[in-house]
């Protein structure tokens, strides 16, 4: 991802742990319950996607209230945005694709990110710009593990986080790749137990999740 970061950044995203939870927050006010639940199940990754409009102030609120938490934001596909949510306290940032111009922004945001790619060509691109760390979405769709497994042989320095139809029994597939360093999902965060605020299932998810890195898996 960037470099250099400022003290107190995570190295890598990819590496804290097998599963980043990819949070959908309609109610600002579920946002530190929600988090400290991912964090309690070992999962202290937490994309917040920018597609409601409680996802800054959620962002901000994870951030300010949640120190075990690394939050950072997803679904961000412009350079306002990479601004905004850096100011609210975004740890990280994911982008579902990438131009330079988003590229150059997230550059500049001195945290680390995530540049979105689903095909070679913009593997390549990003790889001959210094990125080695990539999402690779929409995973299911655009070709799944096999399209990762054959891409570790020509291109095996590109590391990804494959997100987008991933679920608790195809996740380990995914792990089990060399050049998948973890999985993004929202499995964990079922409507229904968010809905009721059973932050307890929740938490128990991410449980079941962070342990997929163990059994020979995933690394």
């Amino acid at each position: 991802m960037s470099s250099p970061r400022p003290a107190g950044l995570p190295a890598s995203v990819l590496d804290l742990a097998p599963v980043v939870p990819v949070v959908v927050i309609e109610d600002a006010g579920d946002a530190v319950p929600l988090a400290r639940a991912l964090v309690t199940g070992g999962l202290p990754a937490i994309e917040v996607t920018l597609r409601t409009p409680a996802a800054l102030e959620a962002i901000r609120e994870i951030a300010g209230q949640v120190p075990e938490a690394v939050v950072g934001a997803g679904t961000v596909i412009s350079a306002e945005q990479v601004a905004d949510t850096v100011a609210a306290g975004a740890r990280f940032l994911v982008s579902p694709g990438w131009t330079d111009v988003l590229l150059a922004a997230m550059r500049g945001s001195g945290v680390p990110f995530l540049p979105g790619v689903s095909t070679t060509s913009e593997v390549v691109a990003l790889l001959e710009r210094g990125v080695r760390e990539m999402k690779f979405f929409p995973a299911e769709a655009a070709g799944g593990t096999a399209y990762l497994k054959s891409l570790a042989g020509p291109l095996p320095q590109a590391r990804f986080c494959p997100t987008g139809g991933i679920g608790p029994a195809s996740a380990p597939d995914y792990l089990a790749l060399p050049n998948v360093a973890c999985v993004g999902g929202s499995w964990m965060l079922p409507q229904d137990a968010v809905a009721a605020r059973d932050w307890g299932r929740v938490e128990a998810l991410a449980r079941e999740a962070a342990a997929l890195s163990a059994g020979g898996t995933c690394r």
